[in-house]
């Protein structure tokens, strides 16, 4: 499988999975730094009784390290993620294995970060059963902000080994060939 990554500037070019959102941000600097309003009730495309909020989190990840180096991520029937990087650079695949999805079978992947400039920033909403993870990508550390729809429910989390779920062509996801496309670019 061939390993392309998204950014704003290529995704009239990307097919993105069904139901995932990317919802660009403004970001607006001066002289004492940036502001960049992330998640707000008239962000209709990602805040609305569908994609209601429930809490809010971060996370700080070394550079060159993998939330989940040997498997995916899900939440099966309830929770929505949003994810914000508000420092550093990670790349975040997705693949969806909803066998009734038109997108059934494809993996994305998103670049997200600082090194996307202040036209590259980006909420990306993961939806419901879409097998996810995240690598720091850079060489310092990445905080990532994450608005779920529902409040922490350890039954509503899933996570499967990369090596059970096979891409059409036999092979499977891993971080070393998202590392080899990267250094390829």
């Amino acid at each position: 499988m061939n390993y392309h990554f998204f950014t704003l500037k290529n995704k009239k070019s990307y097919s993105i999975i069904k139901d995932v959102i990317v919802y660009p941000l403004k970001v607006n600097r001066d002289s004492r730094g940036i502001l960049v309003e992330v998640l707000k009730t008239n962000f209709k495309k990602i805040y609305s009784p569908r994609y209601k909020f429930s809490q809010c989190y971060y996370s700080v990840t070394e550079p060159q390290t993998a939330r989940d180096k040997d498997r995916w991520h899900y939440h099966p029937a309830k929770q929505i993620d949003r994810f914000v990087v508000i420092k550093g650079d990670i790349v975040v695949a997705l693949y969806d294995w909803r066998q009734n999805s038109s997108t059934y079978g494809i993996l994305n992947l998103f670049k997200m970060g600082e090194s996307q400039g202040d036209h590259g920033q980006y909420t990306l909403l993961i939806p419901q059963n879409v097998l996810h993870c995240f690598k720091v990508v850079g060489k310092k550390e990445a905080i990532l902000l994450n608005f779920p729809n529902t409040l922490y429910d350890f039954t509503e989390e899933g996570r499967l080994p990369f090596q059970k779920v096979k891409f059409s062509d036999g092979s499977f996801f891993g971080w070393s060939k998202v590392d080899q496309a990267l250094k390829n670019k």
